[in-house]
């Protein structure tokens, strides 16, 4: 493992070792060394001579190779593609044609985004065999900047059922990776990817980062174009990156980022450069924690405990923390349940009435659900929707905060077996999962920015993340805050039992 050492970050680590020297340590370490870098890392030594998008892209298979069995990351691997691409990708960076820090890089994508020519399921046998013919704009911007498809990974049915067999996390196979961009939590987490694309409607690219101590953004809504992704709910739907490390979303963000005339819902703001800036600290940056809805009494005390010790390192490193009262979070749950359902069922419902056999059971039941709604109680949501998000506005400009700091997700991890049992042999009629909207639907439902990052670990071993909301489009503040605490703290740096050398 020397080699990961001489490949550390900004390359400024490395540039003392002779290119020659580097080689050989990488060969001598194999190529199973490349897996671990982060993007930023591949990045510069890829420009340094020191690797190529070839090598990184065949270690990357080789990895999917080894771990796929067990994992269930993809629904799809491209290791054809992939190869051809990293070869054009060596010529052009030869070339001195530099798309950017994605160049080269091996990136998966959530099987709901649409790829022109490649099998896009969404998780069902209701899409079994369906081949897009174009590109979402996501995957457009990806391959517009040189990124390296390796494949699609795979998600809960339509993004709200299950999935068959189960997708595994690295961290513990006995325990719920997240939902619903598992594949791309877990594909990461495993080293089969540099970096991934999800979605999050409820929390879909959050909870999996949290669960496998990962960098996970959910920008401002509009932020990122949502055509060609298959909706769950499209006023509350938002396409993301998740990562290894603060730098590299804020890297990945750049890239997916900016208007885009094809989506109704895309905002005409600029995508800036996200890392612009995110070394510049955090003292008097005022951050706001909401005790009564964010640590409440269903907060494990082992979540709680990382929660307070990310607000202590913070405000030692020169935050201000601010206690906040927003008794408008108490109806967020009932407001976002009602309109997810709504929409889901709208879009659902001629597909199901021709196909509705091939869906599995319960994805089926959760979607129907919707149709017994009212238009007046989906209009009443959508009142309240914009009430709570007048109230989020107003509590940030009062008092001038920055973000809101709180848990991503109020437990740890939980079982598999426990997470899947029918809901009638539970105690109590709720999934051990249910809880975990709690903290995340507020941002949905406001459209705020808000990005999941690693906080620390149980005495188990099992991650915790803590959530920053932020301002709309202020995106790089969250990374700002996230990369000071990362600084301090190395938790990114850990890796799972079941990917350890």
């Amino acid at each position: 493992m020397l080699a990961v050492f001489l490949f550390q970050a900004n390359s400024i680590h490395y540039r003392q070792y002779p290119p020659i020297l580097i080689w050989m340590l990488a060969g001598m370490a194999d190529s199973r060394a490349l897996i671990h870098l982060s993007i930023s890392e591949a990045a510069a030594a890829l420009r340094q001579g020191e690797t190529t998008s070839l090598a990184l892209t065949q270690a990357t298979l080789a990895r999917i190779k080894e771990t796929e069995p067990a994992l269930q990351a993809y629904a799809t691997v491209l290791p054809d593609l992939a190869l051809a691409a990293a070869e054009s990708a060596d010529r052009e960076i030869a070339a001195g044609r530099d798309r950017g820090p994605l160049h080269g890089i091996p990136i998966g994508v959530k099987d709901n985004c649409y790829t022109k020519g490649i099998l896009t399921e969404v998780g069902s046998k209701a899409l079994a065999g369906f081949v897009p013919a174009f590109d979402s704009t996501v995957v457009a911007k990806l391959y517009a900047a040189g990124a390296v498809l390796i494949g699609k990974t795979r998600c809960h049915e339509f993004s709200c059922g299950g999935s068959e067999p189960p997708t595994r996390t690295p961290w513990d196979l006995k325990r719920f990776p997240g939902g619903s961009s598992i594949g791309s939590g877990v594909a990461l987490t495993a080293r089969s990817a540099f970096g991934t694309i999800g979605t999050d409607t409820g929390g879909s690219i959050r909870i999996p980062a949290s669960i496998n101590n990962l960098v996970g953004m959910k920008a401002t809504y509009g932020r990122i174009s949502a055509y060609g992704v298959v909706p769950l709910a499209w006023s509350l739907d938002h396409v993301g990156p998740l990562t290894r490390t603060v730098r590299d979303n804020a890297l990945m963000l750049s890239a997916i980022a900016g208007h885009d005339p094809k989506d109704a819902n895309s905002a005409r703001v600029d995508a800036p450069d996200f890392s612009a800036g995110i070394e510049d600290g955090v003292r008097a940056t005022r951050i706001g924690i909401e005790r009564d809805y964010f640590l409440y009494p269903d907060v494990t005390d082992e979540v709680r405990a990382v929660t307070v010790s990310v607000i202590d390192e913070l405000a030692a490193l020169g935050a201000e923390i601010i206690e906040v009262s927003l008794p408008e979070l108490a109806f967020t749950r009932e407001t976002l349940i009602t309109i997810r359902m709504a929409e889901s069922a709208s879009y659902h419902r001629r597909r199901i009435r021709e196909k509705g056999h091939l869906y599995s059971p319960g994805t089926r039941a959760t979607l129907q659900m919707g149709e017994f709604l009212s238009a007046t109680q989906y209009l009443a949501a959508l009142r309240a929707r914009e009430r709570f998000t007048s109230a989020m506005k107003a509590l940030f400009q009062r008092e001038n905060l920055a973000a809101l700091i709180s848990p991503t997700i109020p437990v740890p991890a939980p079982m598999l077996t426990d997470v899947r049992k029918p809901r009638q042999d539970l105690d109590n009629g709720e999934t051990p999962t249910d809880g975990f909207i709690h903290h995340v639907y507020p941002a949905n439902l406001s459209g705020q920015p808000a990005l999941s990052a690693p906080g620390g670990f149980t005495s188990a071993g099992l991650p915790i993340g803590y959530q920053l909301t932020g301002r709309p489009f202020d995106e790089a503040t969250l990374y700002r805050i996230a990369y000071a605490y990362e600084q301090t703290q190395g938790w990114h740096e850990r890796q799972p039992p079941y990917v350890q050398d």
